[in-house]
């Protein structure tokens, strides 16, 4: 059986500061000593940046809808691993979740599959007794989820927080918490949500501090760790890479990293190191060559549309990559690689792999994704399906090439990206861990 005491931190809607506490949270009792593992419900890059910086463990994502419901414990077990405690950031509101898909990828749906006790964080401003119903009624929804107490954000006062603790009292469920109403701590956002942690080290770090010192100054840890506490046992069951013998030299597998690249899941580098690569990252803001060895390229998320002008001046590396492309090594990108392998991204040069052209856009795309691979790449076999995610505000001209790399069927049906040569190029974000031969198919390339 696996027992990590475990939290999951809700809220009844969006901006409520759930990322607050949960982060905040991580700190405080990593600063106690304890080994805190980070989770983040849904496909969100960014949070577990912010994770990952309050715990010293990568923050990892655990996602219903692209990993599927049966991967979720065990991926989180695997994360948890010598952890003493795990707290687990919700999406959205407690009960949203894949749209008109019920239940599924919600936070409500992962705590069940986690057998984890939820805390609920509720922006109290504006009201006193009307919290009790709130929190009543999204305790009495689905009497599945253990909600275990409750933290009050934004409190204006010791007589309103007075006020909302008796109302609550009728609801029989614990205050755990109550966080006065004060200025924002400096997370700034843009367009796709919070800027990373690797664009903003020395803020970040100052940010979670601020974090922590709140949820420390606000919250009972003692009883919060309690409540993680009762959380029972689960299954026996780890979710581990594929791992594979192998004889001879290890390909050399380059991942983009840095402040312009940093969309990426864990799993990622440990399946692929696990089927037999070594992984080297990276840094295309910098580094004018690819490392010794390069034998394939993956090149995930993030803002190259913020770097446009670097990455575009980094001239040698750019024909490194494209030298690379052209003699048809396996080449994976995603959303911002894509843009990266394009011929130019807002009218400034890119590597010239895609006869493409990419430019920032007003509208969002945001939305999972049903998508069937159009033909046979170092991704995937043709036929192969999977669930991704689309998460941008660029467009791309043409958005497929003539071999396109995926066929989406929701929410509309249309071909989207390019595979040519060694490469397969997509909007499309995906986890492997779902479909872990792609990594080992991606290598079995490279060793090729």
């Amino acid at each position: 059986m696996v027992s990590v005491p475990r939290l999951v931190i809700a809220a009844p809607a969006s901006n409520t500061g759930k990322t607050t506490v949960a982060t905040g949270l991580m700190a405080a009792f990593a600063g106690r000593g304890l080994a805190v593992s980070p989770h983040k419900v849904g496909p969100d890059y960014i949070d577990p940046g912010y994770h990952a910086l309050a715990t010293g463990r990568p923050g990892r994502n655990l996602d219903a809808y692209m990993c599927g419901t049966e991967l979720i414990a065990p991926l989180f077990a695997h994360g948890a691993a010598g952890a003493d405690l795990a707290v687990v950031e919700g999406v959205m509101g407690l009960y949203d979740g894949a749209s008109g898909q019920g239940e599924l990828a919600s936070t409500a749906q992962v705590s069940k599959l986690l057998r984890a006790p939820v805390v609920l964080v509720v922006d109290a401003s504006s009201q006193s007794r009307s919290v009790a119903a709130l929190v009543h009624g999204f305790a009495s929804w689905d009497p599945e989820v253990r909600i275990g107490g409750v933290i009050l954000n934004k409190v204006a006062s010791d007589r309103h927080e007075a006020l909302l603790r008796e109302a609550l009292e009728e609801t029989g469920l614990p205050v755990l918490g109550a966080l006065r109403r004060a200025p924002q701590v400096v997370t700034p956002s843009r367009h796709l949500g919070l800027v990373p942690v690797a664009e903003r080290q020395t803020e970040a770090v100052d940010a979670v501090r601020a974090m922590a010192d709140r949820v420390r100054a606000g919250c009972d840890l003692d009883a919060l760790l309690a409540l993680a506490r009762s959380a029972p046992a689960l299954p026996d069951g780890v979710w581990e890479p594929e791992r594979h013998s192998v004889e001879g030299v290890r390909p050399v597998v380059a991942v983009a990293g840095g402040a312009a690249f940093t969309f990426a899941y864990a799993e990622h580098a440990e399946l692929l190191t696990a089927a037999g690569a070594d992984v080297v990252v990276f840094d295309p803001l910098h580094d004018e060559k690819l490392p010794a060895g390069t034998a394939g390229l993956v090149i995930g998320g993030g803002f190259p549309e913020m770097y446009a002008p670097q990455l575009s001046a980094n001239e040698p590396l750019r024909r490194s990559v494209t030298e690379l492309a052209l003699s048809g090594a396996p080449v994976a990108a995603e959303c911002a690689g894509l843009l990266y392998l394009a011929r130019e991204l807002d009218g400034r040069p890119m590597c010239g792999v895609l006869d493409a052209s990419a430019r920032m856009s007003e509208r969002l795309t945001l939305g999972y994704r049903q998508a069937v691979a159009v033909s046979d790449s170092v991704l995937a076999a043709a036929g192969t399906r999977l669930r991704g995610h689309e998460f941008h505000r660029t467009v791309l001209e043409p958005g497929a090439g003539a071999t396109p790399a995926w066929g989406m069927h929701q929410p509309e049906r249309r071909v989207e990206g390019f595979v040519q040569r060694g490469v397969h190029a997509s909007y499309l974000h995906t986890h492997w861990a779902a479909s872990p031969g792609v990594a080992r198919r991606f290598v079995e390339h490279c060793r090729a």
